[in-house]
């Protein structure tokens, strides 16, 4: 009998295709099955005019605040096409959600004055506290998300600039595999695992899309507590939360999960 705390184990991997490597290369080392279907595709915004005329305006802002890795590439591929170099965010004062941003970011040669234990939006406004008061910050993120930061800047005294750097949708092959998958009834996963709420909302679409039902067996494993409260209001509640909340925490909340 193998020793591989997921041996015998099928585990759903939900998130984006290109950033489902290292995750799915972990369950594996612990003798997972791995099924890769995306519920998110990160593609571009409805229109890049206000990140570029951010970018082209970088010397008004102190701040930048990227909530995600997807937004720090998606600085860099509006930032080649503009000539712009990362030598003209110096000037800035850099907060990053998570520590796969920070790295991102670390990665473009720019340094991160912030980085919240918790890669939470709550956490980052926490960390940050009064430093942005006074001050122009300039917020890169996904197209739908949460207000919470520039909300909470904005009553400290901040003046925050929102652009959006791309946009997530859901995959339309990823219907048919869905599809497939719940309606075999054979291979029916023992757990799936949501990486953030827009995994957990756009997953949840797709299987309604797919016209099958979530198998009552099929256990969620959550990165964090707002992706666990998204769950939860969608009646699902979540059988382990990483801790740290990162791959590597998600990894082991799977094996206390179903291991």
């Amino acid at each position: 009998m193998s020793e591989l705390p997921l041996a015998g184990k099928t585990i759903l991997v939900t998130r984006a295709r290109h950033q489902a490597g290292r995750l799915s290369e972990e369950l594996r080392a612990r003798g997972a099955t791995v099924v890769e279907i995306p519920a998110i595709e990160i593609g571009p915004p409805e229109s890049y005019a206000d990140l570029d005329g951010a970018l082209r305006n970088l010397p008004q802002y102190q701040w930048l605040i990227v909530t995600s890795a997807n937004g720090v590439e998606a600085l860099r591929g509006r930032m080649e096409p503009l000539e712009i170099d990362a030598g003209a965010l110096g000037h800035l004062r850099i907060a990053a959600v998570g520590s796969a941003t920070s790295r991102a970011l670390e990665g473009l040669g720019l340094k991160v004055t912030v980085t919240p234990k918790e890669y939470v939006a709550e956490a980052l406004v926490e960390a940050l506290g009064e430093r942005a008061r006074g001050k122009r910050v300039l917020l890169a993120r996904a197209a739908v998300a949460r207000d919470v930061i520039p909300d909470a800047l904005r009553t400290r005294g901040a003046t925050v600039d929102v652009v959006d750097a791309y946009r997530t949708t859901i995959p339309a092959e990823s219907v048919t595999a869905i599809r497939t998958l719940f309606s075999t009834g054979d291979r029916i996963p023992h757990a799936t695992t949501f990486t953030s709420s827009s995994t957990v909302t756009n997953f949840l679409n797709l299987v309604r899309e797919a016209r099958v039902k979530v198998p009552v067996t099929m256990r969620a494993v959550s990165i964090g507590p707002i992706t666990s409260a998204t769950l939860r209001e969608a009646g699902w509640e979540p059988a382990a939360e990483a801790d740290p909340h990162d791959v590597a925490g998600l990894v082991e909340a799977v094996v206390r999960a179903v291991g």
